[in-house]
């Protein structure tokens, strides 16, 4: 007499528990907020808070752009995908505008054509969760590498172009701000991690090309994280001027292969990308 209740009261808990795990194993990502930035990359981005500068920048621009990391000392980018870090989960949140990759300098040989092919991985998580893929050109150790930055950007450049992504020239920004003033130092005392006129320099870099706005527009302050930074109206003007002409002369997308032969005996310092 009882037992059909009960057989109805376990059938009907079976599908609502079967119905709770469907639902924890879909949930589906959050709808892209191009707004919202991710970068992906190593001690080159939270050396002197890079997110966080550029934040600032926007912040005191009145653009809303918003950045996030996922770093770690050292890495490259299949180190992300293969444990190290939980950016790939944090792609597949959702929610991104633009998923923004960075590692070394990455210059020659295997170490580019292994940019090409993370980037290709992480290319196929960002399209699914409709965002962007960018670029983080870098910089070359200072007077190491022969090929210097244009091995450099060449390898981010051939990255970009395989998956249709975003070129990020900040490695020719501070190229351009050497050329213009040889007293502006972006190395910092390591001769490869960035100074904090490096981390400002590369911030605007991104920032004008993200935000599609002209730096050279801005006041002239610089940040570092939220702090400002003691340098010269004249030094700050420079800095912008940098990173709109490597913004000019380096268009957003790579509309055919790049390529550009490296010196011979050309090697990658340490044998690291």
């Amino acid at each position: 007499m009882h037992t059909l209740p009960r057989l109805t009261l376990l059938i009907g808990s079976s599908c609502l528990i079967t119905s709770v795990v469907s639902c924890q194993h879909t949930t589906a990502p959050r709808a892209p907020d191009a707004s919202r930035v991710l970068i992906v990359g190593n001690s080159l981005t939270y050396t002197n808070d890079l997110p966080g500068t550029i934040n600032t920048i926007a912040r005191q621009a009145g653009v809303s752009l918003t950045v996030e990391s996922v770093t770690g000392g050292g890495l490259a980018l299949i180190d992300h995908l293969t444990g190290s870090t939980n950016a790939a989960q944090r792609i597949k949140e959702g929610g991104w505008g633009t998923i923004v990759l960075q590692q070394g300098p990455t210059t020659v040989g295997l170490c580019r054509d292994s940019l090409v092919l993370w980037t290709q991985l992480f290319a196929e998580r960002a399209s699914a969760v409709h965002a962007n893929v960018a670029l983080f050109m870098t910089w070359p150790a200072l007077g190491v590498s022969p090929g210097g930055f244009d091995d450099v950007r060449v390898s981010y450049q051939a990255a970009a172009f395989a998956v249709n992504g975003i070129f990020l020239p900040a490695g020719e920004a501070w190229r351009a701000a050497m050329r213009a003033d040889a007293s502006i130092a972006p190395y910092g005392d390591d001769n490869f991690h960035p100074s904090e006129i490096g981390t400002y320099l590369a911030a605007l870099t991104i920032f004008e090309r993200l935000s599609n706005t002209d730096v050279r527009t801005l006041a002239p302050t610089a940040y570092i994280g939220s702090r400002t930074l003691s340098l010269s109206a004249a030094t700050v003007r420079t800095l912008q001027q940098a990173a709109h002409d490597a913004n000019i002369a380096y268009p957003a997308r790579i509309t055919a292969p790049v390529s550009q032969p490296s010196p011979p005996g050309t090697t990658v310092p340490g044998g690291h990308c």
